[in-house]
């Protein structure tokens, strides 16, 4: 049976329907969401919200691309969302540690702040693929070759995003930066 008579067939609600696309496709999405994050249980917990998903918006689906480009996209959607708002959780910490701060030295924390709102700033000026790049780079800490398999592009075209990155805000962060001259 092809993914289109299974789509067909979960639009109007066949569970077995359902059942085989789980079936088919849950193993190579964990393994994507897996190395992407680097654990499990989550990438588990996220495949199956992308499959809840899919059940939830079975009457109304519609999509151009084949059902495991569509699942493959959406499991890539939903880890990069967790990274956002693991992002925002690290940054409230560190926002929450800093006001806990004895005596903080006010100079010492505005050049902190001031580099760190130049740094957020500078990032969200680059390019959307470049950001991502960079993003899944120096934050995430994904190796090139997972960047390249998460975004389905080369290694050399993940290198030349980053070093496009790297460039951008070098410039942009110039005036915060030691002087390499001296």
């Amino acid at each position: 049976m092809t993914d289109r008579d299974l789509l067909d067939r979960l639009r109007e609600g066949d569970h077995d329907a359902f059942d085989a696309i789980f079936r088919a496709h849950y193993p190579p999405l964990v393994a994507l969401a897996e190395r992407m994050l680097r654990q499990r249980a989550i990438a588990e917990e996220i495949v199956q919200d992308v499959m809840l998903e899919l059940w939830k918006r079975r009457a109304t689906l519609s999509f151009d691309v084949s059902l495991r480009a569509y699942l493959f996209q959406a499991t890539r959607n939903r880890v990069l969302n967790h990274f956002r708002h693991e992002k925002v959780e690290r940054v409230g910490q560190s926002f929450a540690a800093v006001e806990t701060q004895v005596e903080p030295r006010p100079h010492a924390l505005l050049t902190e702040e001031e580099i760190d709102v130049a740094l957020r700033e500078a990032v969200t000026t680059l390019p959307d693929r470049c950001r991502e790049v960079f993003e899944l780079s120096r934050v995430q800490g994904l190796r090139y070759a997972e960047i390249a398999a998460v975004m389905g592009i080369s290694v050399k075209t993940v290198e030349a995003q980053m070093g496009k990155a790297l460039r951008m805000l070098r410039e942009r962060l110039a005036p915060w930066l030691p002087d390499e001259g001296g």
